[in-house]
């Protein structure tokens, strides 16, 4: 091994030096130069993980299946974002059905949407103006079908790469007969606008034809939707399926039978999908009122537990069978569904 060294008197480079060498003569100046060896430090151990693999000597990160738990990977910081937030757009939507009858009306639902804005401003810093309020509030727009719908219109337009964006619903959800063989039930699921007695609902797939299929590659679209029968409501193609500890879990492909059909993605962004229960079952209002996914996801972000996708979706599963289900409701958990396959406890959560 040599090292490079100059005279300490006339500062002429003295070609290259074998490391163990003591002294040197300067073939200018004359002058001895003594060097004084030392010992490099050893290079640091590699990095090592408990629970990682090898592939020709690449150490590659634990398998899909390793579940991190809450604590640990709160103390790793989130890789750089692929492209800087240009842009933020949200459209939150809320509605309690006022005057509309006893078994119709709902108590929570402005609520969640105030709390969403909240949320939305302080945690996640989207500009006032960039948030479109749809509630029966005065100074809101009222949330009927052509309002929702202008809206989600007005959310994805023009979007670009680094754009982060987001849809919040808090209402009725429900289910109507399927007949073009792209759902495994035989059922599309549904949003009730404020009108929908007059004007009717709004089906999945005109949800998946809106604010999905135009997304662009680099722009990403939350969905947070806290209604009945909204597990796969947006008509992703992914639904992520896991068990109360996080450790066993996979992607479901999420099309019916004619899968031959139309593509249900993107194209090339990514949207994911938070929603309040599976698509058979009903979600509940917590007793504040507040509707209790919606209570859940907060809670999670609030605590810290918001740090990747699968950490966020298991304590919100979590908080809503601690704190907001009684022995007489019925079972609801909520779900999250995806246009792409990604690793959901090493990817983490932000809008």
């Amino acid at each position: 091994m040599f090292m490079p060294l100059n005279c300490s008197n006339c500062k002429t480079y003295l070609q290259a030096l074998p490391t163990r060498s003591q002294n040197v003569c300067c073939s200018r100046c004359k002058t001895l130069v003594r060097f004084a060896y030392s010992m490099c430090p050893p290079p640091p151990p590699p990095r090592s993980y408990s629970s990682s693999f090898s592939y020709n000597n690449i150490e590659l990160p634990p398998p899909l299946s390793y579940a991190f738990s809450f604590f640990s990977y709160n103390k790793r910081p989130p890789p750089p974002s692929r492209f800087p937030h240009q842009r933020k757009r949200a459209v939150i939507c809320g509605i309690n059905y006022k005057g509309m009858g006893k078994n119709t009306e709902l108590d929570g639902c402005t609520n969640d949407a105030i709390s969403m804005q909240a949320l939305l401003d302080s945690e996640f810093k989207f500009p006032a103006s960039s948030i479109r309020m749809l509630t029966e509030m005065k100074g809101h727009q009222a949330p009927t079908k052509t309002n929702i719908t202008l809206a989600l219109r007005w959310l994805v337009q023009d979007c670009q790469a680094g754009d982060s964006l987001v849809f919040y619903f808090s209402g009725h959800g429900d289910q109507k007969p399927n007949n073009t063989g792209d759902e495994e039930d035989e059922l599309d699921e549904t949003l009730l606008p404020l009108d929908y007695g007059t004007k009717g609902v709004i089906v999945d797939d005109e949800i998946n034809d809106i604010i999905v299929r135009p997304i662009p590659a680099g722009v990403k679209l939350h969905a947070i939707v806290d209604a009945c029968h909204s597990g796969t409501v947006l008509d992703l193609p992914f639904l992520c399926k896991i068990d109360k500890s996080g450790r066993r879990w996979f992607w479901k492909e999420h099309r019916g039978p004619k899968k031959g059909g139309v593509w249900k993605g993107t194209k090339g962004g990514e949207v994911i999908s938070f929603s309040g229960c599976d698509d058979h079952q009903n979600s509940v209002e917590k007793g504040i009122p507040r509707g209790a996914m919606t209570w859940a996801f907060i809670d999670a972000i609030d605590r810290g537990c918001g740090n990747t996708y699968g950490n966020l979706l298991l304590a919100m599963r979590s908080t809503v069978v601690k704190d907001c289900i009684d022995a007489a409701s019925p079972i609801q958990e909520p779900q999250l569904t995806s246009s792409e396959v990604f690793d959901v406890f090493t990817r983490p959560f932000s809008l």
